[in-house]
């Protein structure tokens, strides 16, 4: 399929790229200064912050979905929630699916399942709460709005570069940890989460994954 990733040069948008080509698809590379082109890799500069260029873009792309993996640092919540909205408006008039990489303060606490990890301090110490709190809004604004070919996925607590093993669990609503208690997951095996949803959807909304040792 050709998929566009918006937030091409981050953490994960790059790892998404690697493995999407890595399993024979096209990408169309969206970021404000798109790298070098590489096979199978279609760089487009757009500036996230500008509605009309994200909409051009991603209308021209001949995309069949959509990965939105944006952040910023700090965390601008006005500007998340604003590029969301556009990407799925963009793709209802499109009629592609949105597969957006959002954070862990969106899921339920594992020991708390009334209480979100953004509000639980055992998870999200207080320095860290705009963030998760941004990702909270952003799955709202997901919800609340009427395209419904989307799908949200939450990282464990603890997302960082490491090993591609394509060993992962994959879970709700709710934040997983490991046998070992680790709530972790490598950024290169959330982009095989990631690869696996588009090539084969399932039927939630919110999903998250994380690291699986055996």
């Amino acid at each position: 399929m050709t998929i566009a990733v918006l937030g091409a040069t981050g953490m994960v948008g790059g790892r998404v790229i690697t493995e999407a080509t890595a399993r024979g698809h096209r990408v169309v590379a969206l970021s404000r200064k798109p790298a070098d082109e590489t096979p199978g890799v279609t760089p487009v500069p757009v500036d996230a912050t500008d509605p009309r260029a994200v909409r051009e873009a991603l209308s021209g792309s001949g995309a069949e979905a959509v990965v939105l993996a944006v952040r910023t640092q700090p965390v601008d919540e006005d500007f998340l929630l604003g590029v969301t909205r556009t990407v799925l408006d963009t793709a209802a008039h499109l009629g592609i699916r949105v597969l957006v990489v959002g954070g862990a303060g969106a899921l339920r606490s594992p020991g708390a399942p009334g209480l979100l990890v953004a509000d639980d301090p055992a998870y999200v110490p207080a320095e860290w709460r705009p963030v998760a709190e941004a990702g909270v809004a952003q799955l709202r604004t997901c919800r609340d709005h009427p395209h419904t070919d989307w799908v949200y996925l939450s990282p464990p607590a603890l997302l960082e570069p490491g090993p591609r093993t394509a060993r992962y669990h994959r879970g709700t609503d709710t934040l997983l940890t490991t046998a070992a208690g680790r709530s972790w997951i490598s950024a290169e095996d959330l982009a095989v989460a990631v690869l696996d949803e588009l090539e084969t959807p399932g039927r939630d909304h919110h999903i998250t994954a994380v690291h699986a040792e055996n």
